[in-house]
């Protein structure tokens, strides 16, 4: 055995093999194990005001689910908050990165100050932004209220018309930068020749946008779509920091439904089954935006 092994492998393969088993032993600890264990988890009934008790139910944690009305509205919500984020995070990047990719003065320092957003933490994103939209001393209010847009202050994050929008914002306002910052990359590597054929050929700003900026634009477009959609439907922190799903249902999405299901209610066997939903639907949304671009890359 060994010496078929040798001769099939050489000397540089097993030395190779012998390096990386490190790391593949601890990627096996640290996320094959968890991610095994939660489905070990979601075909089992654990709820853990009764520990002792755990029975295995299968895909009933499943089918429970999706019989619950609470699942249907989180994902009404989250959906809102996903196709939002994204669109309106991919849309300014694109717009900030054109800007950026001029050559002006301060445009060095610009980009450097678009790097602010980004680096703040996320609870200190939430938490800004949840000061700003405070009902009594409020910058937002403030604002309007000097500038005669509003009688009175109002209560921004207590509106359920509004709530889901107000949270996305802060969402792309930390967000954004980062896509930008692909943007811009990726702009960087368009050659110069493309622009002066197309403009010889007398296309205008809006022509050579189209035809030559948009299609170089694919591959970071597809990395931000991908990026952006998995951070977005997968959103915890702003909706705890900022709501806790309130007011009412207004905010709630499925990440913060997980929370409530699994260290509110203690239910460990369906949390871990929503969770699978989660990632099952990230997945797919992923692979799709990949499939849909990676052809026309």
């Amino acid at each position: 055995m060994l010496g078929a092994l040798n001769r099939r492998f050489g000397y540089d393969d097993r030395s190779a093999a012998l390096l990386v088993f490190p790391v593949v032993a601890v990627l096996l600890v640290v996320a094959a194990f968890p991610i095994l264990y939660s489905f070990w988890v979601s075909l089992h009934d654990i709820v853990l005001t009764r520990p002792l008790r755990r029975p295995f139910v299968g895909f009933d944690n499943y089918l429970r689910i999706f019989d619950d009305p609470r699942f249907w509205v989180a994902v009404t919500r989250t959906t809102v908050y996903t196709v939002v984020t994204v669109a309106v995070t991919t849309l300014l990047a694109v717009l900030v990165a054109l800007l950026l990719n001029e050559a002006f003065p301060g445009s060095r320092l610009l980009s450097a100050l678009l790097l602010v957003p980004w680096a703040t933490p996320s609870v200190v994103n939430g938490l800004m932004w949840k000061w700003i939209y405070d009902p009594t001393y409020g910058l937002l209010n403030g604002l309007l209220l000097q500038l005669d847009l509003i009688e009175r202050y109002r209560v921004w994050l207590g509106d359920p018309d509004l709530t889901l929008m107000l949270i996305a914002n802060a969402a792309i306002w930390k967000q954004m930068p980062l896509a930008a910052l692909l943007m811009i990359v990726t702009m960087k590597a368009i050659p110069e020749d493309l622009y002066r054929a197309a403009k010889v050929d007398g296309a205008g700003v809006f022509q050579r946008f189209i035809h030559v900026t948009l299609p170089a634009l694919r591959p970071g477009l597809m990395l931000v779509l991908v990026y952006e959609t998995m951070i977005s439907i997968r959103h915890f922190d702003l909706f705890l920091i900022m709501t806790q799903g309130g007011p009412g249902d207004a905010s709630y999405s499925l990440s913060w439904l997980i929370y409530v299901e699994t260290f509110r209610s203690l239910r460990f066997g369906t949390g871990a089954a929503m969770s699978y939903v989660l990632a099952m639907v990230t997945f797919v949304l992923s692979w799709a935006v990949i499939r849909f671009l990676g052809k026309r890359i």
